[in-house]
């Protein structure tokens, strides 16, 4: 029987970005310990900016390369590689009243007739920074923060089965980290929801994106407990209870949760996914999140009524999807389209 878990607390535990989607739930270290309010130190000392790997100024987010425990101070690469992202946190409508109140520190920066623009300079509990840190960070993750060119490819389900699977298998990609909350060795206490069926059932935790202090831009990840479905790929009309599930019982627990009704969310996955094991993401319809273009995300309710129609349809289907430059997958599939 699905049971809800207790209402996850307000805390904030924030997450590697990827993309302006970085990574939210869909990449973390390989430590399980949960967040505290405790002060806590940055896990390097020091930090040398060697390069922006890059900056969005629409979303308010700087990815920065540098080096850290330098022994010389001089530069001279004895340090160690450390990624470090900052972005700017969204408003918490019921703290925004503050800014204004008193006699904020205000510099102005135009004026004319009723129009003004002003710089706000915010007390300190209201300024904070959303700070990531992948360290120690290999050329591996420098590379994938750097910005590149993107490209479509479409991949026909031979493409699929000859070309990028080949490929998944040979890459050493670790879901250690989804083991863990699956496991309860980790985030339990973020869980707002599980259905404990081994093949049907899921968990359903905040994105690592959503600090969970307001409702536009809710966020939600649900993981399912069966283990060897990595993609849309693998999908079939076996997997239609554990989708319905999903779709049903992550609305509904959100529904309870938040007060946000199923028409105004977007419930959908991705392909190609971050990580290869299925999950499904949840955002508020108004919510622009990363990865909803037409290119990388599939609805839900699409999913299932094409299996619905076609039990085949995903071992099938030519799907269209954005690779790096840098991606190896990307010249693979190229070489063999103009083969």
């Amino acid at each position: 029987m699905a049971n809800l878990a207790p209402q996850p607390s307000k805390r904030k535990r924030e997450p590697v970005a990827e993309e302006a989607e970085a990574a939210g739930i869909e990449e973390k270290g390989t430590g399980v310990g949960n967040g505290t309010s405790a002060p806590v130190r940055l896990p390097f000392s020091g930090f040398r900016v060697k390069k922006v790997l890059r900056e969005s100024a629409r979303d308010k987010i700087i990815f920065l390369h540098g080096k850290v425990n330098e022994t010389s101070g001089d530069g001279d690469g004895d340090g160690e590689d450390a990624v470090v992202i900052l972005e700017k946190t969204p408003f918490q409508v019921e703290q925004v009243a503050q800014l204004l109140k008193g006699n904020p520190e205000l510099q102005l920066q135009f004026s004319n007739d009723i129009y003004s623009t002003y710089h706000l300079f915010p007390p300190r509990q209201l300024s904070d920074v959303k700070t990531t840190v992948v360290y120690p960070a290999t050329e591996k993750h420098l590379q994938k923060y750097l910005r590149q060119d993107l490209h479509l490819v479409r991949e026909t389900g031979s493409d699929y089965r000859n070309i990028t699977l080949p490929h998944l298998e040979s890459q050493s990609l670790s879901i250690q980290w989804v083991y863990n909350i699956l496991d309860k060795k980790a985030e339990t206490d973020r869980i707002v929801f599980e259905n404990p069926h081994p093949s049907d059932g899921f968990v359903l935790i905040p994105d690592l994106r959503w600090n969970q202090q307001q409702l536009d831009d809710l966020y939600l990840i649900a993981i399912c407990h069966r283990r060897g479905i990595r993609s849309l790929r693998d999908l079939t009309p076996e997997h239609l209870p554990l989708l319905r599930n999903i779709l049903r019982e992550g609305q509904e627990a959100i529904l309870q949760h938040y007060q946000v009704k199923g028409d105004q969310l977007r419930v959908y996955l991705h392909y190609l996914p971050s990580y290869y094991h299925l999950h499904v993401h949840f955002t508020a319809l108004g919510f622009e999140a990363p990865g909803t273009g037409v290119e990388r995300a599939h609805l839900l309710a699409d999913v299932i009524e094409n299996l619905e129609c076609d039990p085949d349809f995903y071992q099938r289907r030519t799907l269209t999807f954005a690779l790096r430059a840098d991606d190896p997958l990307l010249r693979l599939l190229q070489e063999a389209q103009t083969s």
